[in-house]
């Protein structure tokens, strides 16, 4: 625990404001008193030595930042500082904690490129980044990772969905409100065993929509709303079992909504106003919760200019033109 003395005596000198003077009582050598900082016996220690495995600092309002001194912290499973403002990077001596399992640094004021001390945490399964202001590109192999949950949303990352996304085997996955400019890949399919909830919206997302993401049969949240997609919703989604919510509000999608998607037994909010689809079967009309307005579906109230319609319909669709295709 001298160590964990060490490091958490150079976080509290790196804390430049504490609101709610949780670190107030982080003085001494006995750190398993701290406010918020959690012990537990050692893992595989024969002598049941008592080591601090986790630490929690959510929602404190704390400035200031993350000194490398947290590296000391070998045993360190849970890091959650979300909801505070701290600022600068993530330390290089992160890379040490090899037995960190839960890394939530969202909503702060973190910045620079992508963490990529996270590639060399080789216990993490929770990895939340987003409400920061990371900016570059996201590394491919962040899919590579054996993630349960993957949060990247609302920062300034530029980059497009590369084809090994479908590698990740999160049940989970955020990359809302960054800059994708790219396809949805059709390899998304291969995740089809444990996503559970996807969510890609206002992030520049373009192209058609892969059949593919029929696939995803224990999908229950699929939301691209806010994006450029064009052309037709694909039926396969109808495939989509487990499917409770799906939003593809605010693109350009345009066609016939599939009867096989407003007859799946679970949907109870489906969103598709802002598009220009020109039809929709009656079943549509009876879901709990649907939204269609602002498209191009006759005697249908709220839907755009009988002009701007016409104008739409005027330049077809070409899928393969966004280059998405063949799939990757």
């Amino acid at each position: 625990l001298f160590n964990a003395y060490i490091a958490l005596q150079a976080w509290k000198h790196a804390i430049t404001s504490d609101p709610k003077n949780i670190t107030g009582n982080w003085c001494g050598p006995e750190v398993c008193n701290y406010t918020r900082v959690f012990c537990a016996p050692a893992p595989g220690d024969p002598h049941n030595l008592t080591t601090v495995a986790g630490i929690d600092l959510n929602h404190g309002n704390i400035s200031g930042s993350l000194p490398e001194d947290l590296g000391l912290l070998a045993d360190l499973a849970l890091f959650h500082i979300n909801s505070n403002r701290f600022h600068g990077t993530l330390p290089e001596s992160f890379r040490k904690l090899r037995l960190l399992f839960e890394l939530d640094v969202s909503n702060n004021l973190l910045s620079g490129k992508f963490p990529t001390v996270v590639f060399d945490l080789p216990s993490l399964k929770f990895l939340d980044i987003r409400f920061n202001r990371y900016r570059g590109k996201v590394p491919a192999r962040v899919f590579d990772l054996k993630l349960d949950a993957l949060f990247i949303n609302n920062n300034n990352f530029s980059f497009s969905l590369p084809p090994n996304i479908g590698n990740s085997p999160v049940s989970v996955i955020v990359i809302a409100n960054n800059n994708l400019n790219s396809c949805l890949p059709s390899s998304i399919s291969n995740m089809s065993k444990t996503l559970n909830q996807i969510i890609i919206t206002n992030s520049g997302l373009t192209g058609c929509l892969p059949p593919d993401i029929g696939a995803l049969k224990n999908v229950t949240v699929f939301d691209v709303s806010g994006n450029d997609l064009v052309g037709k919703l694909p039926d396969t989604i109808g495939h989509m079992r487990a499917l409770e919510q799906l939003n593809v509000a605010h693109n350009k999608l345009s066609g016939d909504i599939p009867k096989s998607i407003c007859s799946l037994p679970k949907l109870q909010n489906f969103t598709y106003s802002d598009n220009y689809f020109c039809g929709e079967p009656e079943i549509c009309l009876k879901l709990q919760n649907e939204d269609d307005r602002e498209n191009c579906i006759p005697d249908r109230p709220l839907q755009r200019s009988a002009e701007e319609c016409d104008a739409f319909y005027s330049h077809p669709v070409d899928c393969g033109a966004y280059g998405c295709w063949p799939r990757s």
